[in-house]
């Protein structure tokens, strides 16, 4: 070979070696995971959840973090997801995750944990002390001598301090109590400002609204409310148990100890009417059983129907005027014979007494339930005048006022007969009556087209109906004739009517009695001529001395198979006018 063609192939190798050393290697993509979350601190053990979508997590998948590839606790999940936790402590920076299969497949993902270390927290600032008003109270008291009594004024006086460190500004009180009546003022107080270490006293005028009975106090709320230099609102709130003048005892405690109580109580326990059933228009009598379930007499009972009260005076004793009984409501019911003010009389501790008062229905009045007041007006023990109010409720209901007859006379019925009954309704009251289905029974026999539905009766309105009634036996029968409606109140209820009609035996012509051997259609005997033969027996008899003679007319009847007349029901209808 030639020193030329040698030169020629190393020149060829040479070209071919450069170009194999500039063509670049192929690019293999990396797998795409991510890590959630991707920062975590090392106080607490954190757990991560590693997802790729290019690469399959196996079974037994180890995971390994950091430069020093640390093993922790891992979990596949599934294909592609699987969960490692970071243990508590773990070198803060930032690690690369190396998970490794079973069968040595292995992912890196570089840089793809933060681990931090928690920031140290601020201190809190001390509250520095400031200063503020602050508003108590020093001491109270009132100038009831005896406690606080019924229908006697008293003044409550309260001694506030400022316990604080600076001046309270737009001091206001408020006074409230459930027993007692602020007079006056409403119970709002204005002091304007308090300066630090001073006290006012703050004076509120009051009455009590009750009588007190077993009760050693009464309390009342006290609101305080003020401001201090910067205009920063505060409110306190008090509660100040006054002393009462108890009404058993008649003495002051300082603290609530618990007593029986003694005082009268009259309560109507019961209540009835001399009428079932109210109506507009009706006067009944009322009938009240009052009863003391207190364990004192009640003395000079009054008892006032439709509501009133007793005047008193002061400390109370009784003033003029007695009783007002002229205030209640009589729209609907209305005393009659007497007032509606009664005087009862006493009535010992546990005792009881019956009250009646005759009263009307006002004809105006629609259906439905009515309260009706009763106070019982009374002196207690003590001398002083007590009001009882009750309520009772009454029922005023609007039946309908119906008459149920025949509209045309009815004469003597036949036994085994159809006889006609011609019955009518008709609404006599004032208003539209709504009936439900009309009935017609008979123990006396059959009764047919016995039912019909009534409906909507003006007033004057009729509704009519005809009966046929085939009787069984002679005598009285009676017919009940039975409307259902429903009242006011949803209740089911019937109107009845029991009338007696007369029923006699038919009475049958005796040449039409089927029984009667000659009977015919006709009423007539039909003759036939005599026969040989039968002259030949009456011979006979006459020697022998019997009857021989021949029939009248001499001839023998005939006997005809008897007919019974068929009589038909005629059939009536109901109708209203």
């Amino acid at each position: 070979m030639s020193s030329k063609f040698k030169l020629i192939l190393s020149t060829l190798f040479l070209v071919a070696l450069l170009f194999g050393l500039v063509q670049p290697a192929p690019v293999h993509a990396l797998p795409v995971a991510t890590i959630t979350p991707n920062v975590v601190v090392n106080n607490i053990a954190n757990t991560i959840t590693i997802a790729c979508t290019d690469f399959t997590f196996t079974v037994g998948a180890r995971v390994y973090v950091g430069v020093d590839e640390t093993g922790v606790t891992s979990r596949v999940i599934d294909a592609t997801t699987l969960e490692a936790i970071i243990p508590q402590g773990f070198t803060p920076g930032i690690h690369t995750i190396k998970v490794i299969n079973p069968d040595a497949s292995v992912i890196y993902i570089e840089a793809g944990l933060t681990v931090e270390v928690p920031p140290t927290p601020e201190a809190t600032p001390t509250a520095q002390p400031f200063a503020r008003p602050q508003l108590a109270v020093k001491s109270y008291s009132t100038n009831a001598t005896y406690g606080i009594i019924y229908g006697q004024d008293f003044t409550l006086i309260v001694r506030l301090a400022n316990f604080g460190g600076s001046r309270a500004y737009g001091v206001q009180v408020t006074f409230g109590a459930p027993e007692l009546l602020m007079m006056e003022n409403g119970g709002v107080v204005t002091k304007g400002s308090i300066n630090k270490g001073d006290s006012v006293d703050i004076g509120q005028k009051m009455t009590a609204v009750k009588y007190f009975y077993g009760q050693d106090t009464t309390s009342v709320e006290m609101t305080v409310s003020y401001y201090d230099d910067k205009g920063v609102q505060y409110s306190d709130k008090f509660t100040l148990n006054l002393g009462v003048y108890d009404m058993n005892n008649n003495v002051v405690s300082a603290t609530a100890t618990p007593t029986g109580v003694h005082h009268s109580q009259l309560v109507v326990s019961g209540y009835k009417t001399d009428v079932e059933l109210l109506q507009p228009g009706l006067q009944f009598k009322l009938e009240l059983t009052i009863n003391n379930m207190g364990d004192l007499p009640a003395k000079a009972v009054t008892m006032i129907v439709g509501g009133g009260s007793s005047s008193s005076g002061g400390g109370g004793t009784p003033g003029p005027g007695g009783v007002s009984g002229s205030s209640g409501d009589f729209s609907n019911f209305a005393p009659v014979g007497t007032s509606n003010v009664q005087p009862l009389g006493d009535v010992p501790a546990k005792s009881s007494l019956v009250a009646t008062q005759q009263l009307i229905v006002n004809v105006n009045t629609s259906p439905g339930a009515y309260p009706m007041k009763i106070t019982l007006s009374y002196t207690d023990s003590h001398g002083i005048q007590v009001n009882d109010e009750q309520v009772i409720t009454l029922l005023v209901f609007s039946l309908p006022n119906v008459e149920i007859g025949f509209y045309q006379p009815v004469t003597d019925l036949y036994t085994n007969q159809s006889n006609l009954l011609p019955l009518q309704v008709i609404n006599m009251g004032r208003k539209t009556a709504i009936l439900g289905n009309m009935t017609v029974t008979s123990k006396a026999g059959t009764v047919e087209n016995s039912q019909a539905f009534v409906g909507s009766l003006e007033p004057g309105g009729y509704f009519t109906l005809d009966v046929t009634l085939t009787p069984a036996m002679a005598g009285e029968a009676e017919v009940l004739v039975t409307i259902h409606y429903t009242d006011d109140f949803n209740t089911a209820r019937s109107v009845t009517k029991t009338m007696t009609v007369n029923v006699v035996e038919m009475q049958v012509d005796p040449s039409l009695d089927p029984n009667n051997p000659n009977f015919n259609n006709g009423g007539n005997e039909v003759m036939q001529p005599e026969t040989t033969w039968q002259k030949i027996v009456r011979f006979v008899l006459g020697l022998f001395g019997l009857d021989s003679s021949a029939p009248a007319g001499g001839s023998s009847p005939i006997q005809v198979e008897p007919t019974t007349p068929q009589i038909k029901p005629v059939p009536y209808n109901g109708g209203k006018g």
